[in-house]
């Protein structure tokens, strides 16, 4: 006798208890229509329609779950914010336009006027901004302190702090932060503990099993890894993602139906892609550390990382990005820059391909050169997101931006 197994169009959450992280990005958030689909189903649609004008009302009122429009309903979504938290292990995930959308919509909807907040100093250039200027015009104030100096996070915090933000590793040194102790810092203090983990990702970190509130990330980033479209998500409590969803649904920061469909279908190879970063990143960092032209690099993975030993124990690989700086200035930078000839001169990181840029004129370009030296913005830093090409290629591409420096 044959025995069909029932066949179901979602997969429940019991059923994925205690799995890895590499099967909830394939498993997690699977949704299926009536049609019972392999793959995932795109509701590229603004609304959706009701049985009755009182299915409607209860739609609108909360007395009924369902989708309604799509600014802040939408299956496609959904499925995309089911998986990544599972895979963060966070209640709820709330998607967004892009990174900073993910950052606005988080501080609008959980700040008020006369809050302060204490950041982190080596954060990505535009995250600077939208704190130091752009918030600051509400009466938010903003703090920036070095990442690893917890004397100057203790005395950063006042009893108007609410938010403790930070990115680990850092853009674009790679610093490490100590997260249970910055957890503890604001869990006495009532401020929310923030982490970007765009650098990282869930695979290999999950900043909640170090006490984090909240976690944020660029989706078009390693989420994505292909470099075709622009997302965020907010992770969290179900309590503080109602708040974020609240923002959300009225200002419209929102994530489209096919972009979240990217994502989701992206996080499936996640854990696969970034083994390979990290592998192709980590020979790379020793091979710059050994050229004559290179004067420093950025790199937790390695033993000369003043955080080696602490991204060991919070991370579970070191990551794809990776800095270093060349002996000159701003012309010798770009002459090593611009002599590469297989990788992309481009500001966005996380790709399958290579990406190179110079973050004092690109993704730091707008800091004051205040604000640049307190980060150590220099104008000799080079920033690599390593992506999956042969090692040898890369280094062979390498070797025509240190030839560069020798004319």
């Amino acid at each position: 006798m044959t025995h069909r197994r029932e066949e179901h169009t979602f997969i429940p959450e019991s059923d994925l208890e205690g799995v890895s992280v590499d099967t909830l990005a394939v498993r997690a958030g699977q949704h299926r229509t009536s049609e019972l689909e392999h793959s995932d189903a795109i509701f590229p649609t603004s609304s959706f329609v009701y049985g009755s004008a009182a299915q409607a009302a209860a739609r609108f009122g909360g007395d009924e779950a369902g989708n309604i429009y799509s600014r802040f309903t939408n299956p496609t979504v959904q499925a995309f914010e089911e998986r990544i938290a599972a895979m963060e292990g966070g209640e709820r995930a709330v998607a967004t336009a892009s990174g900073m959308a993910a950052i606005l919509a988080t501080c609008m909807a959980l700040l008020e006027q006369g809050d302060h907040v204490v950041c982190s100093r080596g954060v990505f250039g535009t995250t600077n901004v939208l704190f130091q200027k752009y918030l600051a015009k509400f009466g938010i104030a903003t703090t920036f302190v070095g990442l690893t100096d917890m004397d100057a996070w203790r005395d950063a915090v006042t009893d108007r702090t609410r938010l403790v933000f930070i990115e680990t590793p850092s853009n674009p040194l790679c610093e490490v932060a100590d997260m249970t102790a910055l957890a503890a810092l604001a869990r006495d203090n009532n401020a929310l503990f923030v982490v970007d983990n765009c650098f990282c990702t869930p695979v290999l970190q999950r900043p909640f099993e170090f006490g984090a509130d909240i976690v944020i990330h660029s989706a078009t980033k390693y989420l994505d890894g292909q470099g075709r479209c622009l997302g965020g998500v907010v992770v969290g409590s179900q309590k503080l993602m109602e708040e974020v969803y609240g923002f959300l649904r009225s200002a419209g920061p929102t994530m489209s139906p096919f972009n979240a469909w990217i994502f989701h279908k992206g996080l499936e190879t996640l854990p696969i892609r970034m083994r390979a970063h990290c592998e192709n990143a980590l020979q790379l960092a020793r091979w710059l550390e050994q050229q004559p032209a290179v004067e420093k690099v950025y790199y937790a993975g390695l033993e000369s990382h003043p955080q080696h030993e602490l991204a060991s124990r919070q991370q579970d690989g070191y990551g794809g990005v990776l800095s270093f700086t060349v002996h000159g200035g701003q012309s010798e930078a770009w002459a090593f820059v611009d002599a590469t000839r297989m990788v992309s001169i481009t500001a966005n990181l996380g790709d399958v391909k290579t990406t190179i840029t110079h973050p004092g004129t690109t993704t730091h370009g707008r800091l004051s050169p205040e604000d640049k030296a307190l980060a150590g913005i220099t104008d000799n830093l080079i920033r690599l997101s390593v992506g999956v090409e042969a090692l040898e290629d890369l280094k062979n591409d390498m070797r025509r931006g240190l030839q560069a420096l020798e004319t």
